[in-house]
């Protein structure tokens, strides 16, 4: 199973963001403009937004794109936080320079601290809406 994590046009971003956070390295990556234009029509404002990228962090796969073509008119965007993803780091120095760096726009769950199974913790959404649990130090 791959997570898929969808913006609102801010998709370019976003992996910009991951980049520096947690670096993430993008395996592929299709524009709006890119696309075969039999699957889908777009403002011409749109042609940078992200039809499909694919990224990892580590040895797993995320899948991302921009979700403004709402093709039945009918979804308004919402964003959903039962779901998180759950990132693991070998130190909290690591944890510490993602979390600086993730927290810009952020609204803060539960701030850094630690626990009886680790040694750092937080939980946040980040500014596009997307819940990251961060940990290091886990001991399960």
């Amino acid at each position: 199973m791959t997570p898929a994590l969808g913006f609102n046009g801010q998709c370019n971003e976003a992996i910009a963001l991951y980049e520096r956070a947690f670096g993430a390295k993008i395996r592929e990556k299709v524009l709006y403009s890119q696309a075969n234009p039999k699957d889908f029509q777009y403002k011409p404002e749109e042609k940078d937004f992200v039809f499909y990228a694919e990224m990892s962090i580590g040895n797993k796969r995320i899948s991302l794109g921009d979700d403004s073509m709402n093709l039945l008119g009918e979804i308004e965007p919402t964003n959903s936080h039962k779901m998180s993803l759950l990132m693991e780091f070998e130190s909290d120095e690591a944890l510490k320079t993602a979390y600086e760096i993730l927290s810009a726009g952020a609204t803060i769950i539960t701030p850094l601290c630690n626990t009886t199974y680790c040694t750092a913790y937080v939980v946040l959404v980040d500014k596009f809406g997307i819940r990251w649990d961060l940990m290091s130090g886990y001991e399960g």
